[in-house]
């Protein structure tokens, strides 16, 4: 009794000691396993809250491209501004619901009203959406701001992606908005700024959207949360440009160290001896957890920088590639090669195939790269079917037009997609670096600048960049940017007028509009240079209007019975033409039957169906059609029949040869016979010599153009031949 009351204290202290000691370590190993796993669970609700952001952002993005592939097309302009409700149902609105899955679509004229409304994959009334339009306004109004700036000029000097993007709230449901302009995709289509029809993609952020990024990112339960509902630490707020809250994006947060400590929990309750082991382990666990967040991070940073079609680096990681390097290079004094790379038919399979099999068609061609070129080289998807590689170590130009050579080979082989056999083939610009103080930004304009080439001179190519080419592209920026000066009231472009005569040489039958341009530094210009600078750049539907109204403003103040005037192509083209047309003529006053609008043959080979309804309406109004340079082209009798030409001109190339040549005799009386038959007239320019004219009249023509009779003349010249007087003088002499 006795001993036991002498060691009960001491036991109790021991027991105390040692259990305030275990108590201390359990104590210590908690807390630290609890603050390293609160520090952990901050870093990966940080990395979630980024994942969530940055999908967002990739989401919006996807919209753009899914947007874009619609808009910067030459059907879309020419259909919607038709008003083909079919055509738009199927390419612009009910598809995008579909496959894409944009659950609103508005389609806008130039003034901003709607013309066509789709809404959760139905077509509905376009009034639909103005209950949408004081949202959605504010964006439109952004882009029509950019539209009216001058275009501004990406890294490669290609016209910048025209978009307005923002969130926004319909009925009270988040969502992303992307508004961009209907543009041709080619130079065959040209359409006045200002007058663009604009595509209005709505897609709702549900829980389906933020579905797909949870699922990218591997995120639990992410849901949409509406503006008044509690939020948590797991959660990102929807803001608009504006800085407004439009709801929030939750999930169930990801606690890799809370999972541990829970884990740990049941052996560090029954394992205080073990409390070495159980920190040991726990510190392993960690380690785990921070493996399982670096492996989640380089996943991420791996999407960041590769093209998720393909595998391959996109446009990123290809530029910092480009600039290590050029940087290398220079410091070891060799060369690179940048191979810029497009399809030459890849709208053309996404048409007639669908996107999977384009994009099949893109996986394929990105594999024949990567084993076509060497594992040092890098190839890159730049976007849509354009790929560029980065040649190292290229000792001449010789051999990277081999890789080319050896890379075009290789794409021409068949394709296999979807069960057809598809044949494509590719076009390469090719530029080298040239030393030190090679650029990344400039060798990558110049490939681009060779690619154009190797497409103008017939696609399935090669091209080497060269020095002219950049020369000659700044020398058409520079006649660019005059022209729109002259055309500005700068001064300096100008009408010249050439008589048309009767077959007695002293009647005047009309006179011929000719565009002249005295630049004050070049001098006088050839109108074939510079007309070709403004199909080529976008311009020619203003310098057209310009000379139509000049000449039709001319001609009202004369007694000529007719002005002719010549037409682009491109501006028949236009499906908005005969209206631009009967606007000019509205304006100066000038009869219809008094315009003849003279277009080369070529263009009506193309079985356009815009070239024909326009020259229809055009016809319909009285404007006669002329069919200049004939005989020089394709002359077929079928498309004289169907596009009902209204008058014939005989090339000078045959008439020129008339007293010279029996053939060219003969070719002209041909012609003339086939007008006679066709029952139009004809007339016959470049007549220079009392025989070719005297030939001509005894072959039945009748009409003359030629020097022989008259020059082109200014106007005030044009006024003093007899015959020709103005307006105001001849209702003076009437008076008098």
């Amino acid at each position: 009794m006795s001993a036991r009351h002498n060691s009960s204290p001491l036991t109790h202290q021991v027991t105390l000691t040692v259990l305030t000691l275990a108590a201390f370590a359990l104590a210590m190993v908690v807390g630290f396993g609890f603050y390293a796993a609160a520090q952990v669970d901050d870093t990966s609700l940080e990395r979630q809250k980024i994942f969530i952001a940055d999908g967002l952002k990739n989401q919006v993005a996807a919209v753009q491209r899914e947007q874009e592939s619609v808009t910067v097309w030459d059907d879309s302009v020419t259909n919607v501004k038709a008003g083909n409700e079919a055509w738009i149902e199927e390419n612009l609105s009910v598809w995008f619901y579909t496959y894409y899955g944009h659950n609103r679509v508005y389609i806008l004229d130039a003034a901003d009203r709607p013309i066509h409304a789709m809404q959760e994959g139905k077509v509905v009334d376009p009034s639909a959406y103005d209950a949408d339009k004081p949202e959605i306004f504010p964006t439109i109004e952004k882009l029509r701001g950019m539209l009216v700036q001058p275009p501004k000029l990406d890294a490669t000097d290609q016209p910048a992606k025209m978009v307005a993007e923002d969130l926004v709230s319909l009925g009270g449901r988040p969502a992303i908005l992307s508004v961009m302009p209907l543009v041709p995709s080619t130079d065959r289509l040209k359409q006045e700024p200002g007058s663009e029809y604009l595509h209005v993609s709505v897609e709702f952020i549900n829980d389906a959207v933020i579905g797909k990024i949870a699922e990218k990112y591997l995120l639990d339960g992410a849901h949409l949360l509406p503006f008044s509902a509690p939020v948590g630490a797991a959660a990102v707020a929807l803001l608009n440009s504006h800085g407004v809250i439009l709801g929030y994006i939750g999930w169930n947060q990801e606690r890799p160290g809370l999972t541990l400590v829970r884990k740990t929990a049941p052996a560090l309750a029954i394992a205080l001896l073990l409390a070495g082991g159980v920190l040991a382990f726990l510190l392993r666990r960690l380690r785990r957890a921070s493996a399982a967040l670096q492996t989640s991070q380089d996943e991420a940073q791996y999407l960041a920088f590769h093209d998720t079609l393909t595998g391959l680096p996109n446009r990123a990681l290809f530029e910092d590639r480009l600039r290590r390097t050029l940087l290398f290079a220079s410091q070891d004094g060799t060369r690179v090669a940048l191979l810029y790379l497009d399809l030459d038919r890849f709208k053309h399979i996404n048409d007639t195939l669908g996107h999977p099999a384009g994009d099949e068609l893109v996986r394929q061609t990105a594999a024949r790269l990567k084993h076509t070129i060497r594992e040092v080289d890098t190839v890159a998807r730049l976007g849509g079917d354009e790929f560029a590689i980065i040649l190292l170590d290229v000792p001449d130009v010789g051999s990277a037009e081999d890789i080319a050579e050896r890379l075009l080979l290789k794409l021409r082989e068949p394709f296999r997609l979807i069960d057809d056999q598809v044949f494509v083939s590719a076009s390469i610009g090719i530029a080298l670096s040239s030393g030190s103080d090679t650029d990344a930004d400039d060798l990558l304009r110049k490939s681009d600048i060779a690619l154009y080439e190797a497409k103008k001179n017939g696609r399935g190519r090669y091209q080497v960049f060269a020095g002219d080419m950049d020369d000659l592209l700044l020398r058409k920026r520079k006649v660019e940017a005059e022209l729109r000066k002259a055309l500005d009231g700068d001064g300096g472009i100008k009408l010249a007028y050439q008589p048309v005569f009767a077959v007695d040489g002293r009647r005047i039958l009309g006179a011929e509009a000719l565009i002249r341009w005295g630049h004050e530094v070049h001098g006088a210009l050839p109108a074939g240079q510079f007309i070709a600078i403004a199909e080529e750049r976008g311009l020619i539907g203003e310098l057209g209007k310009w000379a139509l109204t000049e000449a039709c403003r001319f001609a009202v103040t004369t007694e000529l019975p007719w002005i002719a005037v010549n037409i682009s192509p491109m501006q028949l083209r236009d499906a908005g033409f005969a209206a631009q047309v009967a606007s000019v003529l509205s304006e100066t006053g000038l009869d219809p039957a008094r315009l003849q609008l003279e277009t080369t043959e070529s263009v009506l080979l193309e079985h356009n169906d815009t070239i024909a309804s326009v020259i229809a309406a055009l016809r319909q109004s009285g404007i006669r059609i002329v069919l200049d340079d004939f005989g020089t082209g394709y002359s077929s009798l079928s498309y004289l029949r169907r596009q009902s030409i209204d008058k014939l001109k005989i090339d000078r190339s045959f008439v020129r040869l008339l007293d010279e040549d029996k053939s060219a005799a003969a070719v002209v009386k041909a012609l003339i016979e086939l007008a006679l038959a066709l029952k139009v007239e004809v007339t016959a320019e470049g007549v220079e010599t009392n025989e070719q004219k005297s030939l001509l009249v005894g072959m039945g023509c009748d009409q003359l153009q030629g020097y022989l009779l008259s020059p082109p003349l200014e106007p005030g010249q044009l006024l003093a031949l007899p015959g020709v007087s103005s307006a105001n003088q001849e209702r003076s002499a009437a008076r008098a």
